[in-house]
Order: C-alpha cells, then structure tokens, then sequence
C-alpha cells in the first residue's frame, strides 16, 4: 500500500482468458492537480476516461467498488453475481416504488455494463422530440443526427452485433453479424408471424459474434447478466479501461465519492472522497466529470451542497433529482410442451420495434418494444412467485419443468414526471453519506401503455403455442434526475453535459436523459459520453478558465478510438 492510501502492488488483473491488464497503474497524489476526475468508472465514465487520456489530459477516475479480476472475482453461477450490483442502503417509496439493485446498478470498475444484458438498439429520431411531435415529455437539447455518428462509431467499438437491416427508427446495418437465434428468439418469431408483425434475430447486442484481436467469441452459455467470464461481451471494463490506462489515466477503485468540492472563485476545485482504508481524501482537479448513474449522481450532487448552493451543486433551478425514470419491464413466461432450454444463447437478441411509435388509434402517447430476455433459475424462481403465486412444494413442480418455460419481455417508455425523484434520506451509509430517496409512480399514460403493451406481449406468448401464460410486472433500466436542456430554469446541465450553473462541473451518464424511449439506453450513454469527450477536447485550457465557452458542435473524431476498432467489421 502506498503512502496515499491505494493499492500499489504489483499484479496483473484477467479481464477475460485472453485479456489483461497490468497493475500498478500511473498513481497521482493527493497533492497533484489534475485536468480531470471522473466520479465513477461505468458506461459513461469509461469512455470518457479512454477518451480524455488519450487526447493528453491528466485524469483519475473514482470508483466505489472494486477493480474486477474476471477470472478471480467472477463466477459461472447466478448467486455469485450479485456483488456486481449496488446493493448499499437505499430508501424506496412512492404508490409504485421501484425494486433497487441488481436490475439498474453496477458496483466497480464497469459499473452496470459488467452485467447488462448488452442489448444495444439505437434511439429513434422520434425520441429527440418527444414534446413536438406528441406533445408530452420533452424534447432534447440536441437531435438524432447530432448522436447519429457516434452510434455508429460506438457499435465498432464494443462491437454490436446484428442484423444487416434494421428496419425501426433510421434503418441501418451492424459492423457483425447477428447471432444464431435461441429458444426465446424462435418464441418471439414465431409469435410475430402468427400476428404479422416484424421482427430482428440476431442482435443487435454488444457481444461478439466472431472472435478479434484479444476478445474471443460468445459461447452462448446464458450468463451475459452475470459478468462475461469469457470476454466475449462489451463492458467498458474490457472495452475501453485498457486503454485508458495505456495512456496514463488512472484508476482508483474502493473510493466513495463524498461531495464535489467548491473554491472561493465558485468553481468545483476537486472531490473529497473516502479511501479503501476509509480515510477521507481529496482529490484536486480543473474539472470535474459526475457518472455515477441516476441514482448516485443526483445524491453527490445534492450531498455536495454548501453555501453558495444550499440544495446541491447544480441544482438552482430545483431540477436536480427530478424526471427520474424507468422502464417498464414486464416478464411474460410461457410454458411449451417442446423443450426450451432457454438460457442457451444471449438473454437479449431478438426484438420487434413494431409498436416503439405513438399510434393514434391508441389511448396513450409514446410505445415499447418487445424483447427477449434470457432468466437463469434464481430470477425464474423470483418471476414465478409473483405471476404464479408459486410457493414451497408449488415452486419446486414449477422449476422442475422450468426447461419448458420461454420469456419476454415488454420495454416500456415510462414518461419524465416531476414527482418522481430521487432526494436525500435520512438515513445514512457506512460512510456517514446521507443515502438515496427514491419515489416512484406511475401516471395515466404509463399505466395505459404497461397494459396494453404487456397484452400484447402475453398475445405473442400465446400465437407462439404457448399453453400457459403468465408475467410479472417489473421495471428496468433507470436513466434521468440530472436531465439536460437548453434553459437553465427546467434542467440541469447543456446539450455538452456542463453544469448551467458552474462552468467546470459536468455530468456524463444516464441521468442527463431528457427521455427514455423504448431501447436499452446503454449505447447512447456510451455515444453521449464519446461526443462529451470530443467536445472537451476541442475546448481543450478554455474548459478550466473562467468565461464564455463554445456551443458549437466540436468535430467527430474516430482516431480516439482504442486500437483495433475503427474500420473493422463488416459494414
């Protein structure tokens, strides 16, 4: 152990049987001013943290768990998973209160990319103007054709695997090819055919189909939400932190954001955070990048309050928190009198968007997609309880026949309402923090959507021959609570992530999301992050200097990718 308190031993870390990373890494002291420190090394932060390294900037990342060792920490089995999930203390209420953890959370280096299922559809163009074209939401700050080269840059870098065509939102084609198709995908097709209604197989999920360079390729055993002992899935972990590292970032895992600092000139001066040891620290920086998720992103903030910002950083217009939202994400299980075996491929690799638009003829705005999902028997226990109120002798004949059993899923758009936010409990951590106070309901036009929409999945069950029929309401996938937009008075940070109201503080991650649509979010957080990192680099000294800054859109940029990306695929 170093004298400032991290890990300095020698040791190279596995981040798959072919991958690894030495360790130690380029060790910053407490002393030493930073350009960047990136609170939270996940989807979002990884990137950013590649990213900005690469361009020649000092940057550490903070990251409260630890720096995985795949083939040590990491284990073929579902209960051994859950040490990747955020399962601190948080306090949930609100007349439909969401269930925290293991479904929208990560906890170390990766953050929840470690255990996502890597499902990676784009947005719709329809998603960047909710409030124009439909009239509830909100529109973004900027629209798809500004994202638009960054999906594609990003789905060669994890890569993406799919379908040649895309049919939905902008058609378009994925760098691999798509998957061969497992039992819940053949569910899906087969419904959909019934009721003529479109359907992708294959993808598009970031996982390869091909083996390249040192990342092999998916041997479809079914533990993609588990953490990717073979590498084959895109985490930033594997994707992106090598090379951050490679270009002298540094790492700084078991670290617990406690607030972001402020100077006597009103601009962030660095972060103080709590140590492996539990020592308080501070870590001096010119800038300071928040990617922590919706959740702990919007609790930094608020925890960072201090005179000048007596309700957190950021958070003068009272936005800070709010427009938090989920996903619908109910679990419809059907049982086959044919064999399914359905944890042999991808959870996620078949989808239909048929029903992802506003139809007028509907008593509700905005849609959702259906999608496979892939639940191993500790989850199909948990789905099991709740639609069929299986229990003791009952659970068991259940999961003895779990093998003729098939799942999917809807994927609901859950609309941005003010009420539903996260604030500060009372409560407190091991740290001293006061934790998360999440409240969550459910309005009128989601309650319309999530019956609809779970009807029509439970319709698809049926037409694919299911003989039973039955689903689990749950959620997924949080994203918002820090939103961006144009006018200061309604959001938290601009169309580039930078605070309205402090000049060198940024947010980076899912909670800058106006809206949420009906796809996975992960890959626009990770195109939203590497149009950041571009926009940073161009600013380049003017980001750490007081004054005006540049709204131009900076230059997009493919030769900050990690090597062995651009260019390579099939497209």
């Amino acid at each position: 152990m170093s004298e400032n308190g991290h890990d300095s031993s020698g040791v190279v870390k596995r981040l798959g049987p072919m991958q690894t990373v030495e360790l130690p890494m380029r060790r910053f002291n407490d002393h030493d001013l930073v350009d960047y420190c990136i609170v939270g090394v996940g989807s979002a932060g990884g990137v950013l943290l590649q990213r900005l390294a690469r361009a020649g900037f000092k940057v550490v990342g903070l990251e409260a768990g630890p720096f995985w060792d795949t083939e040590r920490d990491w284990v073929s089995d579902e209960a051994g998973a859950h040490k990747l999930y955020w399962n601190d203390l948080r306090i949930t209420g609100g007349a439909d209160a969401l269930a925290l953890g293991a479904n929208n959370s990560g906890h170390g280096v990766g953050g929840g990319s470690v255990h996502w299922a890597a499902f990676v559809p784009r947005f719709h163009p329809s998603d960047f103007e909710v409030y124009t074209r439909d009239g509830v939401g909100c529109d973004w700050p900027i629209s798809y054709e500004e994202l638009k080269p960054y999906y594609a840059l990003i789905e060669k870098e994890m890569p993406a695997s799919g379908p040649a065509h895309f049919p939905w939102g902008d058609p378009h084609s994925y760098p691999y090819g798509p998957h061969p198709v497992g039992a819940n995908g053949n569910i899906l097709a087969a419904g959909c055919a019934k009721l003529g209604i479109r359907v992708c197989l294959g993808g598009p999920v970031a996982i390869m189909a091909g083996s390249r360079t040192d990342r092999p390729h998916c041997i479809y055993r079914g533990f993609c939400i588990q953490g990717c002992k073979v590498g084959a899935k895109q985490s930033t972990l594997i994707s992106h932190v090598p090379d951050a590292l490679g270009h002298g970032a540094e790492v700084r895992d078991h670290s617990m954001a406690a607030r972001v600092n402020l100077g006597r000139d009103g601009r962030v001066s660095g972060v103080t955070y709590f140590d492996r040891a539990g020592r308080e620290r501070e870590q001096r920086a010119r800038a300071v990048i928040v990617s922590g998720y919706a959740i702990e992103t919007p609790r930094l903030l608020l925890n960072s309050a201090c005179p000048r910002h007596p309700h957190g950083l950021a958070n003068g217009s009272d936005t800070l928190g709010r427009y938090l939202m989920a996903q619908a994400g109910n679990v419809i299980l059907g049982r086959f009198d044919e064999l399914q075996r359905q944890y042999k491929a991808p959870p996620a690799h078949a989808l239909t968007e048929e029903f992802y638009e506003t139809d007028p003829k509907r008593d509700f705005a905005r849609g959702f997609a259906v999608q496979t999902v892939g639940p191993l028997p500790i989850a199909m226990a948990k789905q099991f309880a709740q639609a069929k109120g299986a229990w003791g002798w009952g659970m068991r004949q259940v999961m003895m026949d779990s093998n003729h059993w098939g799942a999917l899923a809807l994927l609901g758009e859950i609309l941005p309402w003010p009420d539903n936010r996260v604030e500060l409990a009372e409560e407190k951590d091991q740290f001293g923090l006061p934790v998360a106070k999440v409240t969550f309901t459910l309005h009128d036009n989601d309650k319309k959507m999530i019956e609809f929409g779970k009807n029509k999945v439970m319709e698809i069950m049926a037409a694919a021959g299911a003989t039973e029929v039955v689903q689990e309401h749950r959620y997924a996938h949080l994203v918002g609570a820090a939103r961006m937009g144009n006018d200061s008075a309604t959001s938290v940070v601009d169309r580039y992530g930078r605070s309205h109201e402090i000049a060198n503080l940024f947010v980076c991650d899912g909670s800058i999301l106006p809206t949420q649509g009906s796809a996975n979010p992960g890959l626009t957080i990770q195109a939203l992050a590497a149009r950041t990192a571009d926009y940073l680099i161009r600013e380049g000294e003017e980001v750490f200097r007081p004054g005006k800054y540049s709204m131009e859109p900076p230059p997009f940029r493919k030769d900050l990718s990690p090597p062995a990306t651009w260019g390579h695929g099939i497209r």
